[in-house]
């Protein structure tokens, strides 16, 4: 059964972005085809909820092989968009002292429940569980047309 949603539509205004691609990219440490992130559309003082977004598209870098004839956006690709929206979060809301690179700790309790094609807008949401000195966890979900379509718990580090 599908968790409970961690963004709230009714409350998200899913078209004002508050932070671009390049306010993304002062944040994490990916780039080029692996920066997948391409705007914040909230990042909730009171719900304690980050939104971010993906448009998937057929001229992705992925979409010509991953499956040739008919793309389907990868899982893998999915939690790694959930990461950097997890790191865009905890750094935004932690800021080092010094100059560090989170790196994946670990996933739990992940499940994709929808084939996502290009043409849609993929929109997560990321809220932090526990957060330690060197470490975080992070309920991370997607959503294409407001329904749940992939979700996990994804931990992080200070490598």
């Amino acid at each position: 059964m599908p968790s409970e949603h961690l963004l709230d539509f009714e409350k998200t205004d899913l078209s004002h972005v508050v932070a671009t691609r390049e306010d993304i990219l002062k944040q994490i440490k990916q780039r080029g085809r692996f920066a997948l992130l391409e705007g914040i559309l909230d990042h909730g003082a009171e719900s304690q909820v980050i939104v971010g977004f993906k448009d998937i598209r057929a001229d992705d870098w992925w979409a010509q092989d991953h499956i040739p004839g008919r793309p389907i956006f990868p899982g893998a690709l999915m939690v790694e968009a959930a990461a950097q929206l997890a790191t865009y979060d905890y750094l935004v809301r932690n800021p080092p002292q010094e100059e560090i690179f989170l790196g994946f700790g670990g996933l739990d309790a992940v499940r994709f429940r929808s084939v996502i094609e290009p043409g849609v807008r993929m929109v997560f949401a990321c809220k932090a569980l526990r957060v330690r000195t060197r470490m975080f966890t992070y309920a991370a979900q997607g959503f294409v047309d407001r329904n749940l379509v992939f979700e996990a718990e994804i931990m992080g580090l200070i490598v």
